[in-house]
């Protein structure tokens, strides 16, 4: 396994570089950070997130608020919202991280007013990331929707190590629910659950059929997956019928992101004395092993 010391969180003010439109409802935000901030997000690993404050962000004008948010559009944003790195880079002493998020509510929203030169405030890296195993041949990335967002990052890590194949599987209701329809570099299937798109079905289907097709060794191979809980929760299913390790970046309402409100529990089993507890998303997350985690 590759040996990584998590970084030090901080709260930190980042310049905005660009906020691009990728589809109807998809954006790219990039950031640049200095400094400490540098540091700090330059050491940032696959699958930790930050906590933003979108509470003083401006509304777009009101002719650009779709009718299904116009309700919404006008509530306060008291608590920070959390995102994963689709990206990290490094050029000399600034950092430039890139999130992908989907407009959803009024957060998200608000963040399509940002523009270039514009700060927001963050706190981060937080969590724990996906560990990285250096005696493994095969990696099967599967994303359901907003899911790929941490796993482009970590194709990203994957990429540097010659001797892995990476494949992902990337699953949405439709085709233009798909953020993305290829990972470059790597092999890439797409699944929608009309047939809009590549295979017609679950993502979770399509897996099955993969592995049932290819029989990959089991030791030799690791899926890591992010997307909606049900989803994930059938891939760990998959996972271990297959005897496949298998890792899950989940998602929780996560006010603090330290575990200081202690609201994003997590219902997980000691593989040891198979007794169950709770773990906290946002600190012993947001990455688990599949097979600790209660569905």
């Amino acid at each position: 396994m590759t040996e990584c010391t998590r970084p030090k969180k901080g709260i930190f003010t980042a310049a905005v570089l660009a906020n691009k439109a990728g589809g109807e409802n998809f954006f790219r935000l990039s950031l640049e950070l200095f400094d400490d901030a540098a540091k700090a997000f330059g050491a940032a690993l696959p699958g930790q997130f930050a906590e933003f404050d979108i509470s003083s962000v401006a509304l777009p004008a009101k002719e650009h608020i779709p009718n299904e948010l116009s309700d919404k559009s006008s509530r306060q944003i008291l608590l920070r919202r959390p995102f994963s790195f689709t990206d990290v880079e490094i050029f000399g002493d600034k950092v430039i991280i890139e999130i992908l998020y989907c407009v959803l509510g009024p957060a998200t929203l608000r963040m399509k007013t940002l523009k270039s030169g514009d700060k927001i405030n963050l706190i981060g890296p937080l969590g724990n990331g996906f560990k990285i195993y250096g005696d493994k041949k095969l990696v099967i990335l599967v994303a359901g929707g907003m899911g790929i967002a941490p796993l482009l990052h970590l194709a990203k890590e994957l990429k540097k190590l010659s001797e892995v194949q990476v494949v992902a599987l990337l699953g949405a209701k439709s085709d233009s629910q798909l953020p993305c329809r290829e990972i470059k570099d790597i092999k890439t299937l797409i699944s929608t659950d009309d047939g809009a798109a590549g295979f017609k079905g679950f993502v979770t289907e399509m897996l099955k059929n993969w592995l049932k097709e290819n029989k990959p060794f089991n030791r030799e191979t690791i899926i890591y997956t992010c997307g909606p809980e049900v989803m994930m929760a059938k891939v760990a299913a998959i996972s271990s019928e297959f005897n496949i390790p298998c890792q899950v970046s989940l998602e929780r309402m996560m006010a603090c992101g330290t575990g200081l409100c202690q609201g994003c529990a997590v219902k997980c089993v000691d593989k040891e004395t198979n007794e169950t507890g709770y773990k906290l998303c946002c600190k012993d997350g947001p990455v688990f092993e599949a097979d600790e985690v209660v569905f």
